[in-house]
């Protein structure tokens, strides 16, 4: 393992030697199979549903909560997935670590669908030799807005004593540390010593003492019951928990001075079994309309097929004009240890 390994990821590991794909010691039925390690409300059920019934697949579904989890897992020996969701700086590792197959594009022809715009930022890739581009997107602040009112729409609502102990930021380094150095006007990716020791001031001695918790799972469940008024999160976390209903009491934003943004991308894992199947998915799901229904479903917004914009019915929680002002997250290579010790300060000081 790289030294650069965040120290969460090595304790994850401990904790998950023994942890084994449960569906991979079933019997074999005969039946084709296709095996997902995906994010938590990634993927919508008719999707999948879709995809079993015209390809005659059974679909297994394990989830995620966060890239060190998914790469924890694997790296302790996780066995049986075909096609894993990692973000880019993860991307990334896992093409350094050869620990995914090459992608067979003449298998995928709906790889025409891909906005070459969006392969440009994927520099760690920008071929899609390894990575097909799932989804574009970037975190941003949920508000109730029954609770909350007169509020900058800034990354300085943390700091805001007004709104203490109703509020949650997640429990991601990268998210954390970026959204202090974009408030700073300095860059997501910054590898300079001074730049990130202010930011980790900025977290720890004017917005940590207004949350309740760093929380990267349930932050959505509670902000839906009314335990938090103001989250950091991922759009599609907070809404899959309010009832439709409710949806105009919610106010989601991406700040002003922007934030940290991610590429998700659909990887087939090293030794997958199930090869062929797992590029009927990708290519399944870049269908123009099959990405619309992916599309609808979280209320995002199209930035990464060409022709889902037609067959698009939802108007997006968000648009990709406040998105761009969002700054991809790249592998920092040795220097995140930097950042790792910053967040050990922030999360256990």
């Amino acid at each position: 393992m790289k030294k650069n390994t965040l120290l969460r990821i090595s304790s994850i590991i401990l904790l998950l030697l023994t942890v084994t794909l449960t569906g991979c010691s079933k019997k074999d039925d005969g039946k084709k199979k296709l095996y997902l390690f995906n994010w938590t409300y990634y993927t919508p059920d008719s999707v999948i549903a879709k995809f079993e019934e015209e390809f005659g697949v059974e679909v297994h579904v394990d989830n995620y909560a966060s890239n060190e989890e998914m790469y924890a897992k694997l790296k302790a020996g996780a066995k049986g997935y075909d096609i894993v969701f990692p973000s880019q700086d993860f991307t990334s590792i896992l093409i350094s670590e050869r620990m995914l197959e090459e992608i067979d594009h003449s298998k995928i022809p709906n790889l025409k669908y891909i906005n070459p715009e969006v392969t440009k930022r994927a520099t760690y890739d920008t071929d899609m030799k390894y990575a097909i581009p799932y989804y574009m997107g970037a975190a941003g602040i949920a508000v109730n807005t029954e609770k909350v009112s007169n509020y900058e729409k800034s990354w300085s609502i943390f700091g805001n004593k007004a709104y203490d102990q109703h509020m949650c930021m997640m429990d991601d380094m990268r998210e954390v540390l970026g959204d202090a150095l974009v408030h700073l006007g300095y860059d997501v990716n910054t590898k300079n010593d001074a730049e990130l020791k202010a930011a980790t001031d900025l977290v720890n001695t004017q917005w940590k003492p207004n949350l309740v918790t760093f929380d990267a799972e349930g932050f959505g469940k509670s902000f839906a019951r009314g335990d938090f008024w103001i989250v950091q999160g991922y759009e599609e976390v907070v809404f899959s928990e309010i009832p439709e209903d409710k949806w105009d009491i919610v106010d989601f934003f991406i700040p002003e001075e922007g934030g940290p943004m991610y590429m998700d991308s659909m990887c087939v894992l090293k030794g997958s079994k199930n090869y062929d199947t797992a590029c009927e998915f990708i290519n399944f799901i870049h269908r123009p309309e099959i990405y619309a229904e992916f599309l609808d479903y979280f209320r995002f917004p199209n930035s990464v097929n060409t022709e889902a914009s037609a067959y698009v019915k939802e108007t997006p929680a968000y648009d990709n004009e406040a998105m761009m002002r969002c700054t991809l997250k790249y592998d920092l290579g040795e220097y995140i240890q930097n950042y790792n010790d910053a967040w050990q300060t922030i999360r256990y000081e």
